[in-house]
């Protein structure tokens, strides 16, 4: 039996930033504009240190610029929304993202609310998935952003084909639907409540798997020939007592049975942040009347 098609996200997200660096360039000589990006992280989650410093880096890259603000743990919310609010009126910046998670004593919807929605690059605030929901230009969540790129070089025209979407959270799950219904899927949103899971799941042209529970999704749920989209990013322990990284999907016995799936790592994982960097360069031009 063939194999699957393996989907090198890290190659897309390479050719993307490379996009957005030649768009930088092009913003500085004929508009001397400089798109800005600002990342704040709230204590000291090591994989979101681990993030921010790869954002970081990957935004100086790309010719931007970048400000990271590291905030103890026991930081109050009113402080932390204080700096949002000061982040929002900086002309400098144009894209504002608080890491999550944040610690226990803040509210994330606070945290979102009060992140302006001009500047709101991880396309979380209600004004901006009310616009993606109604058919207007918005600033997308970077991953499901970042997934639609790789399934239109896949796939190609996805007009009237299934998919079904595997998790339903504001930063992936409900943002992904909303994507592929606008390039005009026939869209399912399944959870962990679903009657029969994998019946629904074998139904997909198009599967995205986004639940956050290691290599759930097994090879029998995936039709023959269909397009696998791997979101999540689970460690789980390896024999010599070290961990190692699985998404959602069962890759080997997915890739028996899959026309093309994303590997983890090296798969989604990469588009994120390329998408992050895309969308602080859109919303510069946004903010500065530039044309898209």
């Amino acid at each position: 039996m063939s194999q699957a098609k393996i989907i090198d996200g890290k190659a897309f997200a390479a050719q993307l930033r490379e996009q957005v660096a030649a768009e930088v360039v092009r913003l500085k000589a004929e508009h001397d504009l400089t798109p800005g990006l600002a990342v704040v992280l709230v204590g000291e989650d090591p994989a979101s240190q681990v993030y921010v410093r790869s954002k970081g880096e990957q935004t100086l890259a790309a010719g931007m610029h970048s400000e990271t603000h590291r905030l103890p743990a026991e930081t109050s919310q009113a402080e932390l929304l204080s700096l949002v609010e000061r982040l929002n009126d900086d002309p400098a910046i144009h894209g504002v993202l608080v890491q999550f998670p944040v610690p226990d004593h803040m509210s994330q919807a606070a945290i979102v609310a009060a992140i302006s929605p001009d500047k709101d690059v991880d396309g979380l605030t209600v004004t901006n998935a009310g616009r993606l929901a109604s058919g207007l230009p918005a600033l997308t969540a970077c991953t499901p952003a970042g997934c639609m790129v790789l399934l239109r070089d896949v796939v190609g025209d996805l007009r009237g084909k299934r998919a079904v979407v595997v998790g339903r959270s504001n930063l992936m799950g409900k943002p992904m639907a909303q994507l592929l219904l606008a390039a005009d899927c026939t869209v399912t949103i399944a959870h962990s409540r679903t009657q029969d899971l994998a019946a629904v799941c074998r139904e997909a042209d198009i599967l995205v798997a986004a639940v956050g529970r290691p290599q759930m999704v097994k090879g029998d749920w995936i039709k023959p020939g269909a397009t696998v989209i791997d979101v999540g990013i689970n460690r789980i322990p390896k024999d010599d007592g070290k961990t190692r990284l699985v998404g959602d999907v069962d890759f080997e016995e997915a890739k028996a049975v899959a026309g093309a799936i994303t590997p983890v790592p090296g798969g989604v994982g990469p588009m994120t942040i390329a998408m992050l960097l895309a969308n602080t360069v859109s919303a510069a031009k946004r903010l500065n009347g530039i044309a898209e």
